[in-house]
């Protein structure tokens, strides 16, 4: 199974950004190759960008990453509540650059089958955005599954993987 993107229930405001942001920028990133960094500071609660790609079915985002050859740990894919996914790899913008961090200073939040990443904290020009990606795997959360997961955050906090926690058995 590969990783996707899962999305909080909380939900904003119906403004979108679909054109390339004049508030942030891909840069190098100290916690993994590309990260996307703020021009100007972004108060919380604010809108930052949307994360555009081409909507797909699961079956379709099976066959594309089959395709390239995996891996698993590194996809561009974000999954909606409809089952769907974006393709941020095919027709995405920037937003598919922003990192994973524990510790995040973003939101992702679904409205009407889009996605829209929110400010959680006040975010000073220069810094790096980033969210919680809270990636369901089902699969057993192995050694290996967790290198190949791995978190570079560098936050106190680390969980040192990108993974959601596995839910408990009911029933027992």
């Amino acid at each position: 199974m590969i990783g996707v993107m899962t999305l909080p229930a909380s939900l904003s405001d119906s403004a979108s950004l679909s054109a390339p942001s004049a508030v942030c920028e891909v840069r190098n990133s100290s916690i993994h190759g590309q990260g996307v960094f703020a021009l100007c500071a972004i108060t919380p609660g604010e809108r930052i960008i949307e994360y555009t790609g081409e909507r797909v079915s699961w079956e379709e985002t099976c066959r594309r990453n089959e395709e390239k050859g995996g891996p698993i740990n590194h996809t561009f894919f974000f999954s909606l509540d409809d089952g769907m996914l974006i393709d941020g790899g095919a027709g995405g913008n920037e937003s598919r650059w922003i990192n994973h961090a524990c510790e995040p200073n973003c939101e992702a939040v679904e409205e009407d089958g889009r996605v829209f990443i929110h400010a959680l904290h006040p975010i000073a020009p220069g810094e790096e955005l980033k969210y919680n990606y809270g990636l369901i795997y089902e699969a057993r959360h192995t050694a290996a599954v967790k290198r190949a997961f791995a978190c570079f955050c560098g936050a106190p906090t680390c969980s040192g993987t990108m993974l959601a926690p596995k839910r408990g058995k009911k029933g027992r």
